[in-house]
């Protein structure tokens, strides 16, 4: 009898141990899966966009961050759409599960079900839809500021959730703010228009039409144009980050000036040997490409230096609370925002 308790007893406890495992396993796994299919949903959304509005790229923003009225930009809106009706701010979400609203937070509920156990997943997040106002309410400051004086009523927020597996609870679905994927298409051709609207706004004050005149559209592709969003950097083995280059102490550059920092490393062993046997670390080359600088000969060199190939070069990733120090053996280019 007391063997036949300690078997049950130790059998329980593999269960027990198993289905912990599955249950952190599966809250790990929803992070990585929630940054793959951003990566894998979001270019095929951004060709949508064209397709479907119609719009020329010079009238779609990504991930621009905006300023807040303390002139400090922290967090980027995902799109920007400036049409004759109105610029529209959309954040995009790939979230998969039942998506329902507590109080001031979101929740996003996930159920997994295997053959012997039902495993939920809740995660609470803070409402997206007043981070997108608040986003949206600063962009209308900025270009009040740089000189651009729009009504508010002419500035749009929306979230767009890009998942088929995501479903918005009955409350949630009657905001017209929040797209979800079967509304997606209705959506973008939403912005389309014919040849007569086309004519009517050219011809029509933006007084009496309360659209946005060619004027004031390029005024707003003028500010649009100067706000910075993220520097990206690539990496040799493909991948990339986003984030803020914070600097590299052999390093010296002036942002405003500088686009581009192309890494090259020694390419033989013979040469890594020979350094090595002189005592010197391998070195990389850092060529500083000018900004906006383009001719039928190419990007035009600002600056170059060389650089020990195991230097720490500083990069704040998105979403991150620290720094992030990377080898500069590793960097194949860092391209600066504004």
């Amino acid at each position: 009898m007391n063997q036949e308790t300690s078997a049950i007893n130790s059998k329980m406890l593999q269960i027990g141990s198993l289905f912990t495992q599955l249950q952190l396993c599966s809250s790990a796994s929803e992070k990585a899966q929630d940054k793959t299919s951003n990566q894998t949903m979001w270019p095929d959304f951004l060709q949508n966009v064209i397709k479907l509005t119609g719009l020329r790229k010079e009238d779609v923003y990504c991930n621009l961050r905006v300023p807040d009225q303390f002139q400090k930009a922290k967090d980027d809106i995902n799109l920007i759409i400036l049409t004759g009706q109105g610029i529209v701010c959309i954040d995009v979400k790939p979230w998969r599960g039942t998506v329902s609203t507590h109080n001031q937070n979101w929740h996003v509920q996930v159920k997994e079900e295997g053959q012997n156990f039902t495993n939920t997943c809740i995660e609470q997040i803070e409402d997206p839809l007043k981070a997108i106002t608040t986003k949206t309410a600063n962009l209308h400051s900025h270009l009040k500021r740089s000189g651009v004086s729009l009504r508010q009523s002419l500035f749009f927020p929306r979230i767009i959730f890009l998942s088929p597996d995501c479903e918005l609870d009955t409350e949630l679905k009657k905001r017209k703010e929040l797209v979800s994927h079967s509304q997606i298409d209705d959506f973008l051709r939403s912005f389309k228009h014919g040849y007569v609207t086309w004519i009517t706004d050219a011809l029509t004050p933006s007084w009496i039409s309360g659209h946005l005149s060619y004027r004031q559209m390029e005024s707003v592709r003028e500010v649009l144009r100067k706000v910075g969003t993220w520097d990206v950097m690539q990496l040799h083995c493909g991948e990339q980050l986003k984030g803020d280059y914070q600097g590299c102490q052999y390093i010296a550059l002036n942002r405003q000036d500088t686009e581009t920092l192309e890494f090259s490393r020694v390419k033989t062993l013979s040469a890594d040997s020979l350094w090595a046997l002189l005592g010197h670390a391998p070195q990389v080359t850092v060529k500083m490409y000018k900004r906006g600088s383009r001719s039928w000969l190419g990007k035009s060199l600002n600056a170059s230096t060389t650089i020990p190939s195991n230097t720490f070069v500083i990069f704040r990733i998105s979403g991150e609370e620290a720094d992030a120090k990377i080898s500069a053996n590793t960097i194949h280019t860092i391209t600066l925002s504004i």
